[in-house]
């Protein structure tokens, strides 16, 4: 029984003691190509009054910058590749607005229809009382937009 015991100790030592392989996985989260990824560039400037730029990029295609001029409001842009290697970008301003990217592979704004741009602007020509005018003139310009 001792000996049984003394075996099993010793093939449990073995088996921790023997290097574990490392798992490659492709594409990122900490394996394939992105594991050995290398910082090409990278600045940051930050100053007291709060505005600040940062931009990177690194061996595996991805690159990101950014500025703002009061640390509130930034815009900026990244790009990277995907695993089947398209190639996207994104320009994006980041504002009391929200974040408002821009890039040729994201979706748009389907054309508003006519009468809904008419019935705004029969409210802007004759505005109810306490109407917000500017958000008001700001959504026809939107909606007017979508018309291309």
């Amino acid at each position: 029984m001792f000996r049984k015991l003394i075996v099993a100790s010793l093939v449990v030592s073995l088996v921790v003691a023997l290097p574990q392989r490392s798992q490659s996985r492709s594409g990122g989260g900490g394996g394939g190509d992105d594991a050995g990824a290398e910082t090409l560039a990278q600045d940051t400037v930050i100053n007291a009054d709060g505005s600040y730029t940062y931009n990177y990029e690194t061996s595996n295609g991805i690159s990101a910058s950014q500025a703002s001029n009061d640390g509130t409001n930034a815009n900026g842009n990244f790009a990277f590749t995907a695993p089947d290697g398209q190639r996207y970008e994104i320009v994006y301003v980041a504002d009391e607005n929200g974040f408002q990217p821009q890039g040729a592979h994201l979706p748009t704004e389907p054309p508003a229809p006519d009468h809904v741009i008419k019935m705004l602007e029969d409210m802007r020509a004759n505005p109810p009382e306490g109407a917000d005018l500017d958000s008001l003139d700001a959504t026809l310009n939107r909606l007017r937009a979508t018309l291309g």
